[in-house]
């Protein structure tokens, strides 16, 4: 042990998670909290010994050393992963929001020979074909794990190191995360994370954050995602700081979840920070230990209103599952922008057809853009970036770094499919996406994967899908219906055709439905996305919502789950979401 009672190893940036992992052993302070459940970092690292020798006895030879995580935040996941580090194995994270056939397919598209459930998610295995026999799919709170997991108690880090249960020795390019991101024209594709990429995360994280040893981090974003893991749990296992795992996440038990395991650091995705300060406010909001939030699509209105109302600084990152480009928010960063360049990554807005440098983007002094038709084009990232491509697809992993034009302009470059400007004092402002992608409530969706399932509703004879702004965060999904002709849109047909279908993800269902007599489409006959997406709701069809309220100035929330009912979109309720996209500072976003 160093003098400062961490492990020399561990302080030393330690270049595999692996290494990190076996830093623990001996460590006997609280490593996480789980409600009445502490386990010191001395048993995590003798917990995730035991699950890699066990590991190392069901895994087949000879086969990618995969495992699929289909589970709630609890505190069979951080054993998993680094149990899965100590092993030189990949865990990939299920989404148990996807269904039917489309989450056996992410299983099995990612080769995993195992996978780590519970009870209350074994429906959603059930009948779909899913490519892993009985055996090897073991239930974390069934009693027969207990006794698969019995001979394996006592294996240590040290022991694992040595070569027991290990499937191929860790090395920094060891694959370590598989991460499920969407793509425009299909299934989600898995980023890969090795164990060098996660290990670096989590050292310049936890320096950039300012990470202590006495932290408690909690984990209230779903570990399926790469948020909790690479901003909250790697962090965390790098500096020998605690977690504190809520299942899913609660605005109602986040407060007292932060007192109760002394909480001092969150991370966030989407509308998380709006629905903390949808909770009635209470005169002892401030009372608790937490310290610092980071993650993204807060917003710059929320961001204020939650560290006015709870003393706590929300710091705002830019960033993607496959790590190809990042964007830190640094001091005098203006209201609207993300920030500036992460250190070794040399940004720029480019066209996306040519390759070339565009403009940076000029401001009113109401912070309006001047000169969009000029300044807007895709990110990308021209130096060094640490993307390490997608499981089992070199299309996608080469459209990523392709080049642009006759000359190839940009070969090499991450392509982040993410539109910005830069403003003339080098601040980066995100405007949309690129292609048909998605963010709703912080998940990633394809849009033509809805399209698919739309399509099969009867009355319709074309679809189109595509995103409009959240006016608080992210995204809504609206659908575009060319009805058939003599055919009428029933919403209580439409709604009950929705839940008849069993691949449409708890996130797919179209919040705004537009009616239309034919899609419009560009002169090479393809389906006018960006002229529907401009004209949104405010488009002179009959619309129909499932309806966002809100409290005053207070964040919405959704009123009923989008599809489970629809009513029409009147001229009042489009005067009330406009007022709500302006109290948020995201009326502009509407005309982009």
């Amino acid at each position: 042990m160093a003098a400062n009672g961490t492990s020399a190893q561990g302080s030393s940036g330690s270049a595999t998670v692996a290494e990190l992992v076996q830093a623990q052993w001996g460590d006997h302070r609280a490593g996480a909290k789980y409600g009445d459940l502490v386990l010191t970092h001395h048993e995590l690292a003798g917990g995730a010994a035991a699950r890699a020798a066990l590991l190392g006895e069901l895994l087949p030879r000879g086969a990618p050393p995969h495992l699929g995580v289909l589970l709630g935040n609890v505190p069979e996941y951080p054993l998993w992963l680094s149990a899965a580090a100590l092993a030189g194995a990949a865990v990939a994270g299920i989404n148990p929001t996807r269904r039917g056939p489309e989450l056996a397919r992410d299983i099995g598209h990612t080769d995993c020979a195992l996978l780590i459930t519970e009870r209350a998610l074994l429906p959603l295995l059930a009948d779909h074909g899913l490519p892993l026999p009985p055996e090897r799919i073991l239930v974390v709170d069934d009693p027969a794990y207990r006794e698969l997991l019995g001979p394996y108690e006592g294996a240590t880090p040290g022991e694992i190191a040595a070569g027991r249960g290990v499937l191929c020795t860790p090395t920094p390019a060891s694959r370590m995360l598989l991460y499920f991101t969407s793509g425009s024209t299909g299934a989600p594709k898995a980023a890969v994370c090795t164990q060098g990429r996660l290990a670096a995360a989590g050292h310049a994280l936890a320096g950039q954050l300012g990470v202590r040893r006495d932290d408690v981090h909690y984990l209230c974003m779903p570990m399926f995602h790469g948020n909790a893991v690479i901003a909250g749990w790697a962090p965390a296992l790098a500096r020998g700081a605690a977690v504190a795992l809520r299942p899913r996440f609660s605005a109602s038990a986040f407060l007292p979840d932060v007192r109760r395991y002394g909480a001092t650091y969150f991370t966030y995705v989407g509308r998380a920070v709006q629905y903390l300060l949808a909770t009635p406010p209470a005169p002892d909001d401030r009372d608790h230990p937490l310290r610092r939030g980071f993650g993204t699509e807060a917003g710059t209105v929320d961001a204020a209103r939650f560290a006015e109302r709870f003393g706590v600084r929300l710091t705002e990152g830019y960033g993607s599952s496959e790590g190809g480009a990042a964007i830190q928010r640094t001091p005098g960063t203006p209201p609207g922008a993300i920030g500036r360049p992460a250190p070794g990554g040399d940004l720029a807005v480019v066209d996306p057809e040519t390759g070339d440098e565009l403009p940076r983007g000029r401001l009113d002094p109401a912070g309006r853009l001047l000169n969009g038709d000029r300044a807007i084009g895709e990110l990308v990232n021209r130096g060094r970036s640490s993307f390490e491509g997608y499981w089992r697809n070199p299309e996608a992993t080469a459209a990523r770094t392709r080049g642009r034009g006759e000359g190839r302009v940009g070969a090499g470059w991450y392509w982040t499919g993410d539109l910005f400007f830069r403003d003339t004092e080098g601040f980066f402002h995100f405007v949309g996406r690129t292609d048909d992608r998605l963010r709703v409530d912080s998940e990633n969706l394809a849009a033509a994967m809805i399209e698919n399932i739309l399509a099969r509703y009867a009355p319709a004879a074309g679809v189109a899908v595509y995103a409009v702004p959240d006016p608080v965060a992210g995204d809504q999904v609206m659908a575009a219906l060319a009805l058939r002709d003599g055919a009428v849109f029933d919403p209580d047909d439409f709604v009950a055709f929705l839940a008849a279908q069993p691949d449409l993800g708890t996130k797919m269902a179209p919040r705004f439905v537009r009616t239309m007599d034919a899609l419009p489409v560009t002169a090479t006959h393809k389906v006018h996305r960006v002229a529907l997406r401009r004209a949104g709701f405010r488009c002179p069809d009959p619309v129909w919502w499932s309806p966002v309220t809100s409290a005053g100035p207070a964040p919405v929330a959704p009123a009923v789950p989008a599809g489970s009912a629809y009513r029409p979109f009147t001229a009042a309720d489009r005067s009330a979401l406009l007022a709500l996209y302006r109290a948020h500072d995201r009326a502009a976003l509407l005309d982009r």
